[in-house]
């Protein structure tokens, strides 16, 4: 009980939200699950996720919400560094 105190004191101080977090307790062991029997599937090779296209759809999707911030916080710098 102390530990989760913390952890929730912290998660307040630095204003994380809490529903990604249940989410993530919720939907992690479904993901695993779904993982490991694609590796079955697939024969241990994770180009499955690459070949199909509705898969490959969403594995770019992912990694643009993963690195827009990045993009954008680089742009960011590049136009402080020109003075624009």
């Amino acid at each position: 009980m102390l530990f989760f105190g913390v952890v929730g004191y912290f998660m307040k101080k630095f204003m994380y939200e809490p529903a990604p977090l249940v989410l993530t307790f919720v939907l992690g062991p479904i993901l695993e699950q779904n993982l490991r029997q694609s590796l079955l599937m697939s024969g241990g090779s994770s180009l499955i996720f690459f070949t199909r296209p509705i898969a490959l759809a969403f594995v770019c999707s992912a990694a643009a919400v993963i690195l827009f911030p990045v993009f954008r916080r680089l742009l960011r710098f590049r136009k402080m560094a020109t003075g624009d």
